[in-house]
């Protein structure tokens, strides 16, 4: 299927890596030019030259930054001819107890997971409803549907961006001028992040970290991690011409392990 993305331009945030990059290779791949921004500027530009190599008919730019702050955002946006589609994501705030964190801890996860995509939302939305066309996808977690006690700040700071962007998708004059905003909860994915939450609760059990991917491999009915590559897949879809009647929702991609009906 063409998901009619030839042309457009995407902004995808930190996709130097992980499920950011899924993304931008599965935008790239159906013909999105993209800009993607990260922190790390060697792994981005190593992403970048990746992606133009796969995909010669697209434009890749990069911008490296910190997109929590005005700079970061101001220099993703200036790259960006405009932004047909804008994949939200940054990466989690650590694990911990929530008895050892401060107002800055707090505030560090409101900043990368809340406040900077709101702010990235409230920069292109109204463009997007001018032009009759827009997508905004959410990288949230699948800690906000089935919260993660060692993920507290993350939950705290993704349950907001939630609830934030379930009211705006339902404004007429977006979902009227077929611009949709949705969020992916991704669960257990082959990612670094992943890796470091499994550090973090071995130290808590007195386990090895390998010991505790096993344990959660195993609990997953799919039996494994996700990818990257599937994941960016399903935001690709998310972004097609096609899903303009999808906005508002919460896409959980856990392998099947939330066990609730609704």
């Amino acid at each position: 299927m063409d998901l009619g993305l030839k042309g457009r331009w995407a902004l995808v945030c930190a996709a130097s890596k992980g499920l950011g990059r899924g993304c931008a290779e599965a935008l790239a791949g159906e013909g999105a030019n993209v800009v993607i921004t990260a922190r790390g500027e060697a792994d981005l530009l190593a992403t970048a030259e990746a992606l133009r190599a796969a995909n010669p008919t697209v434009e890749v730019r990069a911008v490296a930054g910190d997109i929590a702050t005005p700079e970061g955002r101001a220099a993703a946006l200036s790259a960006c001819p405009q932004v047909d589609i804008l994949v939200n994501n940054a990466g989690g705030p650590p694990p911990g107890d929530f008895r050892d964190w401060g107002r800055e801890q707090w505030m560090a996860a409101l900043e990368a997971n809340m406040l900077a995509p709101i702010e990235l939302i409230k920069a292109t939305v109204d463009a997007m409803a001018a032009r009759g066309f827009g997508r905004i996808v959410n990288i949230t977690s699948g800690a906000v549907k089935a919260p993660i006690d060692v993920l507290g700040l993350s939950n705290g700071a993704r349950s907001g961006l939630t609830g934030f962007v379930a009211g705006v998708a339902r404004q007429p004059r977006l979902a009227g001028a077929n611009v949709t905003l949705n969020n992916l909860l991704p669960g257990a994915f082959d990612t670094d992040r992943l890796k470091k939450t499994f550090a973090a609760g071995a130290a808590k059990a007195g386990l090895s970290a390998e010991d505790m991917a096993a344990r959660r491999r195993a609990a997953i009915p799919a039996q494994r991690f996700g990818t990257a590559a599937e994941f960016g897949a399903i935001c690709a879809m998310l972004c097609s011409a096609q899903a303009g009647y999808l906005t508002g929702q919460n896409l959980l991609l856990d392998g099947g392990s939330y066990p609730g009906t609704f």
